[in-house]
């Protein structure tokens, strides 16, 4: 019986460490990529980037509890989705965008390989192909293993 509750104990105490971990280092991604600040920039919402770091929060928060619950929704497969495909795919290119603008990659690419007066076309073709291969992905590839 002791032991019983000393294994419980140290399951909870590793999956605390473990969340904590995930958490710290989620943080730290923000953090270094000037997420939250960025996007209230290119909104010119200074004021409002409360609501940007509530959401963030409050979203992590929801769906750990979401998965720790194991919320079930039954919602049609024609709604869920496009919906989740889009919120998946904003989320994707906004931690991309962050990577892409901390790290300086555009302009660097931009000025080795003499494309600068390109510089918007090069973006739009990085935008298509993301979309093109993402709609690829979920449209084809995502249904030819669904007889396993």
């Amino acid at each position: 019986m002791a032991r019983t509750y000393a294994a419980n104990l140290f399951v909870a105490i590793l999956g605390f460490a473990g969340g904590l971990g995930v958490g710290s280092a989620l943080v730290a991604l923000l953090i270094v990529l000037d997420l939250i600040p960025r996007l209230a920039q290119i909104a010119y919402a200074y004021r409002k980037s409360i609501w940007f770091e509530t959401a963030v929060v409050s979203g992590a928060v929801f769906w750990s509890f979401a998965d720790f619950l194991e919320f079930r929704f039954w919602l049609p497969k024609w709604l869920t989705l496009p919906l989740i495909g889009t919120f998946d795919g904003i989320f994707v290119g906004m931690l991309g965008a962050a990577l892409t603008e901390v790290m300086n990659v555009l302009p660097i690419l931009a000025k080795r390989l003499r494309l600068s007066n390109y510089l918007v076309s090069l973006v739009y073709a990085m935008v298509l192909g993301k979309v093109t291969g993402s709609l690829f992905d979920w449209l084809v590839f995502q249904w030819m293993d669904d007889g396993s």
